[in-house]
C-alpha cells in the first residue's frame, strides 16, 4: 500500500497543522491531533484525485529519511498516511493534433491554470459524461450534446 508522510506541527496559539512534503500545496489543520490526522487523509484523498483529474501523475512516496534529512521538515513530527487506493492512474500517451489547434490547446489550459493533460482529460470527461441525442435520422446513433456544441461529428 502506498503512503505519504505528513509533518503535523503546533504553535500555541493554533489548531495543529499538516502538510505534505512531497505534495506542495496539500495542507490542512484539526482542533485534536485525530482530528489533524482525519483531516489529513481526507487532504491526501482530494490532493491526489485533483492530480489525476489533471491529468499528473502523482509522485513516489520519499522515505522518512529524505523527509526528516530536510531541516525545514525537522520542527514537525512525521505521521505515516495511507494514500486511497485508487481506480485509475495516469498513462502517458503519444497524440498527433494539428500546430495550431495544440497552441489553442495550450493557451486555454494554461488561462485555467491546467497542464496541457489536465486540460485534454477535463475536455474528454466533458464530452463522455455529457447527455446523449438520439440521432436525427432515428438510428441508434447517437451523439452528445458537447459534441454537437464543439462541431464535431457524432
Amino acid at each position: 500500500m502506498r503512503a505519504y508522510i505528513a509533518l503535523i506541527h503546533k504553535e500555541s496559539d493554533s489548531d495543529f497543522g499538516v502538510s505534505f512534503p512531497d505534495l506542495p500545496g496539500c495542507i490542512t489543520a484539526g482542533e485534536t491531533l485525530d482530528e489533524a490526522y482525519r483531516m489529513a487523509a481526507e487532504a491526501l484523498a482530494l490532493h491526489l484525485q485533483a492530480m489525476a483529474d489533471d491529468g499528473e501523475a502523482s509522485p513516489e512516496p520519499s522515505s522518512l529519511e529524505e523527509i526528516m534529512a530536510d531541516p525545514d521538515n525537522r520542527g514537525g513530527v512525521a505521521v505515516v498516511v495511507p494514500a486511497p487506493r485508487s481506480t485509475s492512474r495516469a498513462v502517458g500517451v503519444n497524440i498527433t493534433l494539428p500546430n495550431d489547434l495544440l497552441d489553442t490547446i495550450d493557451m486555454r489550459a494554461k488561462a485555467e491554470g491546467l497542464t496541457r493533460s489536465g486540460f485534454l482529460a477535463q475536455a474528454a470527461r466533458a464530452v463522455i459524461e455529457a447527455p446523449l441525442d438520439p440521432a436525427p435520422d432515428g438510428s441508434s446513433r447517437r451523439r452528445s450534446r458537447a459534441t454537437k456544441a464543439a462541431g464535431l461529428p457524432g
